[in-house]
């Protein structure tokens, strides 16, 4: 079991190695920063928050651990890999447990569905719903496995920064169908409306709506499928505390508690950061964890910028936002599952709300997350750890969070009390929630949007913000907002490439002869 990280680093990156700053001690910027200081950087790692996770940070109170953010995992191998190339074993140091199923859906009436990687299970679930949806399932999980072998296997990790390799890859992914929704695609293999809604909802996982976000996201069910969906004892931000032991055991370090204001630039090179408190930090290379739209809209809106531009920023559509309430409870309810999605009354009419009109719902769907069902170290004896997760719109919208924030949550937990906690409010003895606000200002999101950029179409791929930077030779992004996108899978891709963009160390020792250049 690591223990959590929360102190700042008092020691220095080797200052004969070239030197590289990451803005942002999320997923994405801790992964880029172990791979980098493995390779012979001097990797120092800013972040505002007080530990590492950025939207993988862990709330601790009272003996509860809540994770603040993802806690779905997906393709464990990747993490597995990126342990071996930093010189260590993912299972030293974490224990991932597959969970079965995957979740529990339940629908406004009562009605549940056990979504799992069995294919028998899954074909006999179907049958509940619509016998004649079976062989829909079938070609679904066929399609499903076409659209990731390319888009998960051949593109995920690649750059996409030249309009020919663009070109040349939208032609095989339009043959895949890339210009349709994911919702069209799993409507043409399902006819009833239920497993139509139960096959298309991932994307919202990833800040997606169902019924614009690009085809190539119905990967998602090939992926859990092979793969399974995982969970890691000790919550998502054990994978946090140990990408972050990763870090510091090649060198690098992890400032804690500070605030990058600005990236320095000098022509078309970054020359470093500097810190809210005035320090200015030098460094040959700078990687960039936070959301692009911050990156270029405020990190660097005193550098003339080509591509993203104050007004293309402004012109984006951002996912939506999120409100999640932690609460920890003095009773067990053991007989909800780990992960359970409850889904209102509406679908396409409350995501039309959500991502359109941008408008604060009376109804919801909501994500239940209970990892005290498998973790006894997440809650006190006798007691459950929960968060429950709606969404949302943006800032965008006009809610008031401030005002809004207790009677959404005075609803989300009458809603559970009367379907799958009973009692609710008298036995909860932990509470706090986080709105896009939060988003906004703790963890420095557009228009407190939970994932960047939506991923639409044409915000994908080539027209995300690119990894490697298009306004400055020596800046790279990671993370939810770039290529290629958000979730656990999305963040460790994304570092992937970054890594595979920025040069050996050797080129700057050779250069500066073991000094870092400004």
């Amino acid at each position: 079991m690591i223990t959590p990280l929360s102190h700042n680093d008092r020691q220095s990156p080797d200052p004969s190695r070239p030197q590289a700053i990451v803005i942002g001690a999320g997923v994405g910027g801790l992964s880029a920063g172990a791979l980098l200081a493995a390779r012979g950087y001097g990797v120092t790692i800013i972040d505002p928050l007080d530990a590492p996770g950025g939207r993988a940070y862990a709330h601790r109170q009272d003996g509860f651990v809540f994770d603040a953010g993802p806690t779905i995992i997906t393709a464990p191998w990747m993490f597995e890999d990126l342990w071996r190339d930093c010189g260590g074993r993912l299972a030293d140091d974490v224990q991932l447990l597959p969970c079965t199923p995957f979740y529990k859906i339940r629908f406004d009436d009562g009605a549940w569905f056990n979504y799992s990687g069995d294919r028998v299970a899954m074909e006999a679930e179907v049958a509940r719903f619509d016998r004649g949806d079976v062989r829909g399932y079938r070609s679904f999980m066929e399609e499903s496995r076409r659209i990731y072998e390319v888009a998960f296997e051949q593109l995920a990790d690649q750059p996409f920064h030249s309009l020919t390799l663009t070109a040349s890859v939208l032609a095989r992914l339009v043959r895949l169908g890339g210009y349709r929704s994911v919702y069209s695609v799993v409507a043409k293999h399902f006819k009833n409306e239920r497993l139509r809604t139960i096959f298309s909802f991932h994307p919202l996982l990833i800040g997606g709506n169902p019924f614009t976000a690009t085809s190539f996201y119905c990967l998602i069910a090939h992926l859990e499928g092979r793969y399974g969906v995982h969970y890691a004892m000790g919550g998502t931000n054990a994978l946090v505390q140990g990408i972050a032991n990763l870090v510091r055991r090649n060198g690098g370090v992890i400032r804690l508690g500070q605030t990058v204001e600005t990236i320095q630039t000098q022509g078309r090179r970054a020359t470093g950061v500097r810190l809210t408190n005035g320090e200015v930090l030098a460094a040959d290379i700078v990687i960039s964890n936070g959301d692009p739209a911050t990156t270029y809209g405020k990190l660097l809106r005193h550098h003339p910028r080509k591509r993203w531009t104050d007004a293309k920023i402004a012109r984006g559509d951002y996912s939506m936002g999120l409100f999640v309430w932690y609460f920890g409870t003095n009773r067990r309810y053991d007989d909800v599952y780990h992960h359970t999605m409850l889904f209102g009354p509406r679908y396409k009419g409350l995501l039309s709300d959500i991502f359109g009109r941008q408008q604060l719902a009376d109804d919801f769907s909501l994500y239940l997350h209970r990892p005290s069902a498998v973790d006894p170290n997440v809650a006190p004896a006798g007691g459950d750890a929960f968060y429950v997760l709606s969404p949302v719109p943006n800032l965008a919208g006009s809610t008031d969070w401030q005002a809004m924030a207790e009677t959404y949550r005075q609803r989300i937990a009458s809603h559970l009390a009367s379907t799958l906690l009973p009692d609710l409010e008298r036995h909860v003895v932990v509470s706090k929630v986080s709105t896009p606000l939060d988003f906004r200002d703790r963890l420095l999101s557009w228009q407190g949007a939970a994932f960047a950029l939506e991923p639409k179409l044409l915000q994908s791929a080539w027209f995300r913000p690119h990894n490697r930077s298009e306004e400055l030779d020596n800046l790279f992004l990671c993370g939810a907002g770039t290529h290629p996108g958000a979730g656990l899978p999305g963040v460790l891709s994304s570092a992937r490439i970054v890594d595979g963009l920025v040069p050996a160390a050797t080129t700057f020792t050779a250069r500066s002869g073991g000094r870092s250049s400004p």
